[in-house]
């Protein structure tokens, strides 16, 4: 369980980190960093959202 929590908390800090390079892109005119940071956000979320399923199911189970 400790080990799904530290995936939680390190896909957040990635889709953080994501959210940053998109709004700096934009600011300078990157959008091919725009389209990219995106992209991996989205794949993020979805795992993210994967991850919180599986917890809840794991404690809908105990």
């Amino acid at each position: 369980m400790g080990k799904k929590v530290a995936l939680n908390v390190f896909y957040n800090i990635i889709i953080f980190i994501c959210i940053v390079v998109i709004w700096s892109a934009v600011e300078h005119g990157r959008y091919e960093y725009v389209l990219a940071c995106a992209f991996i956000a989205g794949i993020i979320i979805t795992l993210k959202v994967r991850l919180i399923k599986e917890i809840r199911s794991m404690q809908n189970n105990k």
